[in-house]
C-alpha cells in the first residue's frame, strides 16, 4: 500500500506543478492580450474623438484585422515617430503577484512531494537497518512484512540473504549435533572389541595354558572393519571420494556382487537369483556401486531364513534404471524404516555382528552417482530395497 501511496503522490505533484507552470503562462498571456487590447481601444478613441468621421472607417479597418501581421516590410509608423516598445511598457503589479503565488504554489507542491519521498525513505531504511540489528542480536524471527515500494526489491535481497544463514546455521548445528553423536557411537562400537580383547588377554594371563587367539583376532578383524568403514564414511564427509563415471552392465553389477558373498550365501543357506532381463546399462562407479549392492544382499541373506532366496531385478522407464533386491524373510519392524539407513543404527532383532554402516554407506554410495534407495515391506512378505538411477 505504502508504494501505491507514493506513486500516487508523484502522479498528483507532478501534474499540480506543471498546471501551476501552465496557469502562469495562461495568466500572462492574458494580461499581454488584455494590455494590447486597451492600448488599441485606447488609440481608437483618441482617432475617433478628434475625428468623428472617421468612426466607420476604423471600424472597417479592425474587420479587416491587418494590424495584426508581423510580416509587413513597411517602416514602422511609431519608430518613425520616434518612439520604441518599451514606452508602451504599463506594468500592472496585480498579475504578476498573482503569478507569484502560483508560481510558489508549484514550487511548494514539489518540495513537499520530496520531502515526502526523503521521509518515507529515510523510515525504510532505518526499519531495514533495526531488521538487521535485531537479526545480528538473535532477537529476531525470519518474519518481515512485505512492502510495495522503491525497496522492495533491496528488502527481498536481505529477506533471502537472512534465510540463507539461518539456514546455514541450522545445517552447521545439525551437522554439529551429527558429529557428537558419530563420535559417541564410534566410542561405543570401539569399546566392545577393544573390552573383548582386553579379557582375552586377562584370561590368557590367569590361565596360559587356554588358547585365547581366536577372541582376539576376532576383536582385531572386527576392530580393522570399523576402521575402513570409518574412514570411507570420512572421505564421503569431505566429498574426497571420488565416484568413476563408466558405462556399467547392471546384469554384470548384481552378478559379481553376489559372487563376492557366495561363501556367506553358502553359510547361511541362502541362494541368490538373478534372472537376465537383457542388456542395461547406468552411469556408474563399478567398484563402489558393486559394495553398495554386496551391503543390500549381505542385509537380505542376514534377516532370511535358511532354504530361501534373495532375488534381484532390474528394469529401465524413460526417467531411470530401476533395481530391486528383496528376501523371503520377516521384512521390516514399521518403526524401524524411517531409521534404516542412519549410521550405527541397529533394529532391535538385530542379532548379526554388524556395526550399522552398511546400510548408510550404501545410500550415500547410490545418491552420489546421481541416484535414490528406499526400504519397505513387501505385501507378500519380505524386505525389498529399491534403487533408482536418474538418467539425467
Amino acid at each position: 500500500m505504502n508504494g501505491k501511496k507514493n506513486r500516487l503522490m508523484v502522479l498528483f505533484v507532478l501534474p499540480a506543478s506543471l498546471l501551476a507552470t501552465s496557469l502562469i503562462i495562461v495568466l500572462l498571456a492574458y494580461y499581454y492580450c488584455n494590455m494590447q487590447f486597451q492600448s488599441l481601444d485606447g488609440i481608437c478613441r483618441e482617432i475617433i474623438k478628434e475625428y468623428p468621421d472617421s468612426k466607420q472607417t476604423v471600424l472597417e479597418i479592425l474587420k479587416l484585422k491587418k494590424y495584426y501581421s508581423t510580416k509587413s516590410t513597411d517602416e514602422s509608423i511609431l519608430r518613425s515617430f520616434g518612439y520604441k516598445p518599451s514606452d508602451f511598457w504599463n506594468i500592472n503589479g496585480q498579475i504578476f503577484v498573482l503569478a507569484g503565488v502560483v508560481f510558489l504554489l508549484g514550487v511548494s507542491l514539489f518540495f513537499f512531494a520530496f520531502a515526502y519521498w526523503h521521509k518515507k525513505s529515510t523510515m525504510r531504511i532505518d526499519g531495514l537497518t533495526k531488521y538487521l540489528e535485531k537479526v545480528n542480536t538473535g532477537s529476531q524471527g525470519l518474519l518481515l512484512v512485505a512492502e510495495e515500494d522503491e525497496f522492495s526489491r533491496l528488502q527481498d535481497e536481505i529477506y533471502k540473504t537472512i534465510t540463507t544463514l539461518y539456514q546455514t546455521r541450522d545445517a552447521a548445528l545439525e551437522e554439529k549435533n551429527n558429529y557428537a553423536d558419530n563420535l559417541f557411537n564410534i566410542a561405543h562400537q570401539l569399546k566392545t572389541p577393544i573390552t573383548a580383547i582386553s579379557l582375552s588377554v586377562q584370561m590368557m594371563k590367569e590361565h596360559p595354558s587356554f588358547d585365547y587367539s581366536k577372541q582376539i583376532m576376532r576383536g582385531l578383524n572386527r576392530l580393522a572393519h570399523l576402521e575402513e568403514a570409518l574412514l570411507l564414511l570420512s572421505r564421503i564427509d569431505a566429498g574426497t571420494l571420488v565416484m568413476k563415471q563408466d558405462t556399467v552392465d547392471v546384469f554384470t553389477l548384481l552378478t559379481l556382487a553376489s559372487d563376492n558373498l557366495q561363501e556367506l550365501f553358502i553359510q547361511n543357506g541362502v541362494s541368490v537369483d538373478i534372472p537376465e532381463a537383457g542388456e542395461l546399462a547406468i552411469i556408474a562407479d563399478l567398484d563402489w556401486t558393486m559394495e553398495a549392492i554386496m551391503n543390500l544382499m549381505k542385509n537380505c541373506m542376514e534377516h532370511t531364513k535358511a532354504g530361501t532366496t534373495v532375488h534381484c531385478s532390474y528394469e529401465k522407464n524413460p526417467l531411470y534404471v530401476q533395481i530391486r533386491i528383496w528376501d523371503e524373510g520377516y521384512g521390516f519392524i514399521k518403526e524401524e524404516l524411517p531409521h534404516l539407513f542412519e549410521r550405527f543404527y541397529r533394529g532391535k532383532n538385530d542379532d548379526t555382528n554388524g556395526i550399522g554402516i552398511g546400510l548408510s554407506l550404501s545410500k550415500s554410495i547410490i545418491e552420489m552417482q546421481n541416484g535414490i534407495i528406499r526400504a519397505f515391506n513387501l505385501q507378500k512378505g519380505g524386505a525389498c530395497f529399491e534403487i533408482c538411477f536418474y538418467s539425467h
